[in-house]
């Protein structure tokens, strides 16, 4: 009779495949960068003990409705036109110490589309750019950008943004 041969199956070894793949996985943890939102960087009103006619006095009050409109005050406005509408009212209040600085209260319906906000705040911070690119112009003789960190400091203190965002709720 034939005598079968035994041939030896070709096998490959598996008992430092699970250590590969730990390191594999520790490896990708160590080195992934993961990009973290660091959300809208603002500077909130400080905390006092005022009257209120005073404190209406230093509030401009805007409002973004469920049907994006932009009311200042009151007042219903384009929202283009609320850059030019604060300006005047945030350079009356440049030469006052800061606990009389202009607050600006910013207030959104629940319906209100998140970009149309992110515009209404972008129009608020780019009057105050202007704002405080006019004041190192007359009293550096240079565009805020270019101000060293000391020129800068004075300009922010005189030009503080001071932004309060209110919580949203339902209104018409």
């Amino acid at each position: 009779m034939l005598e079968r041969r035994k041939t030896d199956s070709v096998s490959i070894p598996t008992s430092s495949m699970a250590d590969i793949a730990f390191l594999l996985l520790i490896f990708f943890l160590v080195a992934t960068v993961i990009d973290v939102d660091s959300g809208i960087g603002l500077t909130l009103p400080e905390l006092t003990e005022v009257h209120e006619l005073t404190r209406q006095e230093r509030m401009a009050a805007i409002l973004k409705n469920d049907n994006n409109e932009v009311m200042l005050n009151g007042e219903l406005i384009l929202s283009n036109q609320l850059k030019d509408k604060l300006k005047p009212k945030i350079e009356s209040k440049i030469e006052l110490p800061k606990n009389k600085k202009l607050i600006i209260s910013l207030k959104t319906g629940r319906k209100t589309i998140y970009d149309t906000y992110i515009k209404v705040l972008d129009e608020i911070k780019m009057a105050y750019f202007e704002l405080r690119d006019d004041y190192s112009n007359t009293r550096f003789g240079n565009k805020f950008n270019n101000l060293d960190e000391e020129e800068k400091d004075l300009v922010k203190e005189a030009i503080p943004i001071i932004i309060s965002i209110a919580e949203p709720e339902k209104v018409n």
